[in-house]
């Protein structure tokens, strides 16, 4: 993405906007008269991203996951995904993107340029087809190690007041993936039997969320299934990634295809 930008500065002439698009998207031919008139009818706006959707969501239970994952709340929004249109000046202010992350480099810009008075805005119009081509367990798991990792790192830069970015997040990944399971394990131990007790923490988060999301149908509570397997793979990327940074060692990238 930099790579690009840099390109672009060579340009005689700097463009209006840039185009980010990850590489298994395909663009929707309306996408651009759509994104445009929301850049005219909101001038305050940086970028603005649409909806981005799966192209094979029958293919696997992962797939349908990352289709659901996509689908956020249309109006102002704290980030966008891996692709959006951005205005080019204010990117190119901020500094483009991080080239030291290895995931979440899209919300960490989005915040900077949130700082700077910009506006993120998702409207609701088709932006482009997506592959997640995530077909197996263990590459679904890779890639919630990863997002875990993310959390970590962008709490570590932005996680004080008032941005609190993704300190939730990482709060939520070591309760329920490593506090839950240390909790009982170590009281079922060392104190009690009865303390293992707390694992039925987890069944129980499960069957609230899928209530929750009952309205979404099959996904919602497919959604609510690995709901749980998730929050331990995020704990796991969490102390991945601090771990490595007491021993001073930066993780590479975390591939999940």
């Amino acid at each position: 993405r930099n790579a690009g930008l840099a390109a672009l500065r060579q340009s005689a002439v700097p463009p209006d906007f840039v185009q980010f698009a990850d590489g298994e998207c395909a663009v929707d031919a309306s996408w651009f008269t759509a994104a445009l008139a929301a850049f005219s009818d909101q001038p305050g706006s940086v970028v603005v991203c649409g909806r981005r959707r799966e192209r094979f969501p029958e293919k696997s239970v992962y797939n349908r996951l990352c289709d659901r994952e996509w689908d956020t709340a249309v109006g102002l929004a704290l980030a966008c995904g891996g692709d959006a249109l951005m205005r080019y000046q204010p990117l190119v202010d901020a500094g483009g993107y991080r080239d030291d992350l290895i995931a979440g480099e899209e919300p960490e810009l989005c915040l900077r340029l949130r700082q700077k008075g910009g506006e993120i805005r998702r409207i609701d119009a088709e932006m482009t087809l997506h592959d997640a081509a995530i077909t197996r367990f263990s590459q679904w798991w890779r890639r919630s190690k990863r997002a875990g990792h993310a959390f970590a790192e962008g709490a570590s830069l932005h996680g004080a007041p008032p941005d609190r970015h993704w300190v939730r997040e990482t709060r939520r990944a070591i309760i329920w993936g490593a506090g839950v399971p240390i909790a009982a394990v170590t009281g079922g131990l060392v104190v009690h039997p009865a303390f293992f007790a707390i694992l039925g923490l987890w069944p129980l988060q499960t069957l609230r969320l899928g209530l929750k999301w009952r309205q979404d149908g099959r996904i919602g509570w497919e959604a609510a299934a690995f709901a749980i397997p998730a929050k331990i793979a995020e704990a796991l990327g969490v102390i991945a990634y601090w771990w490595g940074r007491i021993r001073g060692r930066r993780r590479g990238l975390i591939e999940y295809k």
